[in-house]
């Protein structure tokens, strides 16, 4: 009986799995087809469309564009969250709590209220069509990721270590620099990732508030697929994927996985 319940379960992760891997596995064979024609298996299998890619300054353009405002995003959420995070383990108070709130709150919302709401706010401000606008938007709506992941960095520092190192004479900067940060620095940069990530992804927000002018590789692929389908779109799916496969790879690497997760010793 134990058995059976066991090829049960298997099978039905790798019914799961099969699931999620067959669509991308579909993108990365079509990306490979000589001929422009969305075909799987690849026929006569050929780089071309990768060399296109990489020859065509609209494309190159869109994913450093894409690559530059994730980095600032992942970089100003993580300015917003740690220090919410830090006074939220120091001491909790209806103040903290609150930007706890208001840092978790945007993501909860649909994408699209949010990018309507970034797009009357950066109008009103004559903002509107600037990278920086996307970035920032970028960093609000997904600020909540690394204020979540920075929290449990604090909350699983002993605090026996603080006091310890208080009594034998370290300042409170000693004790931040030797300490803390060390310990939360995994936790940081798990954040850090997945804002990345999620700013490298997203369309909506990027659209709405300065897609005219600043153009990320997803609304590259959006404004191509207006003129039916090109394999180089398959070839910013397939680096979209590389990227990601990448940056969760190195947390899993540098970081224990399942405690950056929130997972209990």
């Amino acid at each position: 009986m134990l058995n059976i319940k066991r090829i049960a379960i298997g099978l039905f992760l790798l019914i799961v799995a099969t699931y999620l891997v067959m669509p991308l596995l579909l993108v990365t064979g079509v990306s490979f087809n000589r001929q422009p024609l969305m075909v799987f298996p690849p026929t006569d299998p050929s780089w071309r469309w990768y060399v296109a890619f990489f020859n065509d300054a609209g494309w190159t353009d869109s994913l450093w564009t894409s690559l530059k405002v994730a980095l600032g995003a992942a970089s100003l959420a993580i300015t917003i969250a740690l220090p919410i995070a830090w006074a939220s383990w120091r001491k909790s108070s209806l103040l903290t709590k609150l930007l706890n709130v208001f840092g978790s709150m945007p993501i909860m919302l649909p994408q699209v209220v949010m990018a309507i709401v970034f797009l009357v706010y950066w109008s009103k401000l004559g903002m509107s069509g600037l990278a920086t606008s996307t970035v920032a938007s970028h960093a609000v709506v997904f600020t909540a990721m690394p204020l979540a992941f920075i929290v449990i960095g604090f909350n699983s520092i002993d605090r026996m270590l603080i006091e310890a190192a208080t009594t034998m004479g370290a300042t409170s900067s000693d004790v931040m620099r030797t300490i803390v940060l060390p310990l939360i620095l995994p936790y940081v940069c798990s954040g850090f990732v997945f804002v990345f990530v999620s700013s490298l992804n997203e369309y909506i927000i990027a659209y709405l508030v300065a897609g005219f002018q600043v153009q990320t590789l997803p609304i590259k692929i959006f404004n191509n697929m207006r003129m039916g389908f090109q394999p180089t779109m398959c070839v910013s799916a397939v680096l979209f994927l590389v990227l990601d496969l990448v940056a969760f790879s190195l947390i899993a690497r540098v970081g224990n996985l399942p405690k950056l997760m929130g997972a209990k010793n």
